[in-house]
């Protein structure tokens, strides 16, 4: 679903919570993102991804835990 902030939302959200990595739109109308940080942090911010910002209809969360990339900041990509 486009048009509901998500991906500033995210970024946003991931700065409250010190999560780094990045989040982008993908072809499908989905949302990708690599997230890196503390375990509580990454909690948190998947716990929030759940729901996403006001007008976002989350109908689903695939989590993959994969090698540390080492992102010094969480950016939008487009």
């Amino acid at each position: 679903m486009q048009g509901v902030w998500f991906r500033d939302s995210t970024r946003r959200k991931a700065l409250e919570f010190g999560v780094t990595g990045f989040v982008r739109n993908e072809p499908d109308d989905s949302v990708y993102i690599e997230a890196e940080g503390e375990e509580d942090a990454l909690k948190k911010f998947v716990e929030w991804c759940q729901v996403g910002p006001e007008r976002a209809q989350v109908s689903e969360v695939i989590m993959t835990i994969t090698r540390v990339i080492g992102f010094n900041d969480f950016v939008i990509k487009r």
